[in-house]
């Protein structure tokens, strides 16, 4: 069904500010999404993002890049069938990203870890709009985009991946789920 290629880099977080956060075009960009102050992983923050970022020397960044076989990429299809593929496939790879950067985390005190994407973990829903406090908060992490991070230019630039967007009742070649690990 596919095959996924793992990329890895390794960058300060200071150089890594510099070249590849805009704090101010991601947030207006998370403004627009159904996920924007309704899942406690995703912005509106109630603390300083940059300051966040400066808190930690070193970022290294995984990815997993899930290619599809060809006679998939040749196929069109309905939009509930992409829909079904996309359910098998992306939140696996990304629990076995979450399950890997939490270990590494025991491994690196102090670390912590950047999600492949929002939040995930709660079945039922997030209580953020219910007021209430996150269930997980030593597993909920923020994604490298929801700290304006340029998800895009990091793995061009550092990975030497582009992105691909989905036509229309097609699948792209890859999709790329990029995470992190912030070290002290």
């Amino acid at each position: 069904m596919y095959k996924v290629t793992r990329y890895e880099a390794e960058i300060s977080t200071k150089e890594y500010l510099k070249k590849f956060v805009d704090v101010e075009t991601f947030l207006q960009a998370c403004k627009v999404c159904p996920n924007y102050d309704k899942i406690w992983s995703c912005p509106s923050y109630d603390f300083d993002v940059i300051a966040y970022w400066k808190k930690y020397k070193t970022l290294r960044l995984i990815a997993s890049k899930i290619e599809f076989e060809k006679d998939m990429l040749e196929k069109i299809y309905e939009p509930t069938e992409l829909v079904s593929i996309l359910d098998r496939v992306l939140p696996v790879e990304k629990q076995k990203l979450t399950d890997e950067l939490l270990a590494m985390e025991k491994d690196f005190p102090g670390s912590i870890s950047l999600s492949a994407g929002s939040c995930s973990r709660c079945r039922n829903g997030c209580t953020r709009p219910e007021g209430k406090p996150c269930l997980f908060p030593d597993t909920m992490r923020y994604s490298i985009e929801s700290l304006g991070g340029n998800v895009g230019l990091t793995i061009e630039k550092l990975m030497g991946i582009h992105l691909e967007w989905m036509e229309e009742g097609r699948l792209p070649h890859h999709f790329v789920l990029v995470c992190g690990l912030l070290l002290p």
